[in-house]
């Protein structure tokens, strides 16, 4: 069944939203050591504030998933392009790393919150038989902004202070994030396009799913894994006396490898279905943890990100698709969100304690185990997951 046009307006609108928010999430590992010596703190402190910044975008994805389900996705995500505006100017200005915490780590967070969810759920019920290239697509301007924004910000820095830096990335984030927030657009109803029925299961319904439940678990579980390496992997190429170019640049790696994943996988999982790719996926991710841990330079810490990003790129543009297979159109984005808000604690904790144990240890092997071992659990759940299928409606 063919789509109305607008629906791949709305899909490059949504990777242009996501680009911006998620280069602006990731560009904290260009900061991390302005941070650091700004306020003289040890990694475990600065870790706080990105995972302080995911676990708000994570916790409150579920109410601006709501929001959109209610009122549409434009003007939920315009306002929260302001509000990350406003956090990235406020850090600009701030005089101590709790004031940081509160203006990136609050109000950063509650700005991508209000864009994520809102943007990439909307994206799912304007097609059918595409729906996971459609998908693809659309994440990957998670991918893009990691490989671009991050690199932008790290020349910006050699040319001027921080808060410069950070004050030009804000008037970034309205100029570009504000134009494609406006052109997101709700998807008509069938009668007149041919688009799937908004059918289903109502939020509530959908919690109380076996399906649903192992879907949670998994998402908990992977969640440390799947946000560690961008607090920490640009820190440990410093460690091995990599320059601060490339160090940054391994994000845009990881980026550059979610890129491929987003489009690949897209693309194969509509063939060879979903979750079971969403499977092997999670297998993966925890696998290209061996490259990190035996890294000795620059080439197995470059072949590590591209590995990893690829896989954490698959996962996260099949999460709002088995969303809508699972579960239905009814009240996708309030799903997607609250699927989302599992991920809150591994996205806080798990950097700050990497941090923490790095601080005590001096390396990060330990970490490391303990990330393959949560991988090798959120397979399982996913696999569980599968074989439950899709919720009766």
């Amino acid at each position: 069944m063919k789509e109305p046009p607008y629906a791949w307006v709305v899909v490059w609108a949504t990777f242009v939203c996501l680009g911006v928010i998620f280069g602006v999430s990731y560009s904290f590992a260009a900061f991390f050591e302005s941070f650091a010596t700004e306020f003289a703190a040890q990694r475990a402190d600065v870790s706080w504030i990105f995972g302080l910044s995911g676990f708000v975008y994570f916790v409150m994805g579920a109410p601006g998933g709501m929001l959109a389900d209610r009122f549409g996705p434009r003007w939920v995500c315009a306002g929260g392009m302001v509000l990350i505006a406003l956090g990235l100017l406020a850090t600009s200005w701030a005089q101590s790393l709790w004031a940081v915490y509160l203006s990136y780590g609050l109000l950063v967070g509650l700005g991508i919150a209000c864009v994520y969810t809102p943007s990439i759920a909307n994206v799912q019920p304007w097609f059918t038989a595409r729906r996971g290239l459609a998908g693809g697509i659309a994440s990957s301007g998670v991918g893009a902004g990691t490989l671009l924004v991050p690199v932008l910000v790290t020349l910006a820095l050699s040319q001027m202070p921080w808060r410069d830096a950070m004050r030009a990335l804000a008037l970034g984030v309205l100029l570009l994030g504000l134009l494609a927030a406006s052109l997101l657009q709700r998807a008509p109803r069938p009668a007149s396009t041919g688009v799937a029925a908004a059918t289903g299961l109502s939020l509530r319904e959908t919690l109380g799913t076996p399906t649903f439940r192992w879907f949670y678990l998994a998402v908990v579980l992977a969640s440390p894994v799947m946000f560690i390496p961008f607090a920490h992997v640009s820190a440990s190429a410093r460690d091995l006396g990599l320059d601060e170019s490339l160090a940054v640049g391994l994000v845009g790696l990881i980026g550059m490898g979610s890129l491929v994943g987003r489009f690949a996988i897209g693309v194969l999982a509509d063939r060879l279905g979903r979750a079971p790719t969403l499977v092997l996926m999670q297998l993966s991710m925890g696998a290209s943890y061996a490259l990190w841990f035996s890294a000795q330079g620059a080439w197995s810490l470059m072949c590590f990100a591209l590995w990893f990003g690829l896989s954490y790129g698959s996962i996260v543009s099949l999460l709002p698709a088995i969303c809508m297979d699972f579960f239905g159109a009814k009240s996708v984005a309030g799903v997607v969100g609250t699927l989302y808000s599992g991920a809150a604690v591994g996205n806080l904790l798990g950097p700050v304690l990497a941090g923490a144990v790095f601080d005590a240890t001096g390396h990060y092997h330990g970490v490391m185990a303990g990330c393959v071992a949560l991988s090798v659990c959120a397979t399982w759940a996913t696999h569980r997951m599968r074989r439950l299928g899709r919720a009766q409606y």
